[in-house]
């Protein structure tokens, strides 16, 4: 991207409202769209093909490309939105989350340390941090989905191609290869084990 080209790109932008803290950090790309009252941090990188909606907030160290983000979104800190991306209205993405090609519903919260890829995600979902979608698996791409209000607890697997379906939750630290039903607590867990007066070996 050419100094100039960017410095046009960022007064343009300026002044159709959008707020930017370190505008000079800030990167755009041609075709990069932006609705009102959008707010965007410092060190924020907009790829190709980026469709941004109203009052949307991008914090600091954020990287878009090729997706569509809603009203009333917010992004990051350190967010990664790769291609095929859908960011429904009053979604929130947050620090260390990485989606590709995927739905992400209205009111949906995924707020830290997660993978999302090749997902589809209802309404006021909740997913834990550290949850990871297993989308691969050496050959294909396979689609998690995930319905309206599900609860996703931290540290989750969730091994594609699976189907959490509404109302259900998914206890801490579980590796889901089954769909779960409607209004289902799924767990897989491994009990614990606790030795009492242990002592360790010595050398």
């Amino acid at each position: 991207m050419k100094v100039l080209n960017q410095k046009k790109l960022r007064d343009k932008f300026m002044k159709l409202g959008v707020k930017m803290i370190g505008p000079e950090t800030i990167f755009f790309s041609k075709d990069t769209k932006i609705g009102k009252n959008v707010t965007i941090e410092p060190y924020v990188v907009i790829g190709p093909n980026v469709k941004i909606g109203d009052k949307v907030i991008i914090k600091s160290f954020s990287h878009l490309e090729s997706c569509k983000i809603e009203n009333y979104v917010e992004i990051g800190p350190y967010a990664r939105i790769r291609p095929e991306t859908i960011l429904k209205k009053g979604s929130k993405v947050g620090n260390f989350v990485e989606i590709k090609k995927s739905t992400v519903g209205k009111k949906s919260k995924i707020n830290h340390l997660s993978y999302v890829g090749d997902s589809d995600i209802g309404t006021s979902v909740n997913i834990g941090a550290g949850t990871i979608t297993c989308n691969y698996d050496g050959v294909n791409k396979n689609k998690t989905k995930i319905r309206d209000n599900v609860f996703i607890g931290s540290n989750t697997s969730l091994v594609a191609p699976v189907t959490i379906n509404k109302e259900s939750m998914v206890g801490a630290g579980s590796v889901i290869t089954k769909n779960v039903k409607k209004n289902s607590l799924a767990l897989t867990r491994s009990p614990q084990l606790e030795i009492k007066n242990y002592k360790k070996k010595k050398k």
